[in-house]
């Protein structure tokens, strides 16, 4: 199985000039990759290009679309994480598709 890393993920325009991806995988979770605004992204800012961001807002589903972000990070208190670099992304990517 070849697994999915950041340079796989297809983002698309969101409301208000966000930036946004959702990435299925094959044992049915799901990530969610948002830059933008009023996302913990940097810069904070609206933009169309992945490559004019640093960092993003990440993530993760199961399949019936439940936030299991914290199932996945013990410790982590919230839904979303912020801030995430694309290395930081593809390491959280594999863990999900090891899942």
């Amino acid at each position: 199985m070849v697994m999915k890393t950041f340079k796989d993920i297809q983002f698309f325009p969101s409301m208000g000039g966000n930036l946004k991806s959702t990435t299925k995988f094959d044992n049915g979770f799901e990530i969610s990759v948002i830059a933008g605004e009023f996302a913990y992204s940097t810069p904070r800012e609206n933009n169309l290009e992945p490559d004019f961001f640093d960092k993003f807002e990440v993530a993760i589903f199961n399949d019936e679309g439940e936030f299991v972000t914290k199932d996945f990070l013990p410790g982590h208190d919230d839904d979303v994480l912020g801030w995430q670099e694309r290395g930081q992304i593809n390491a959280l990517m594999l863990l999900v598709q090891n899942a």
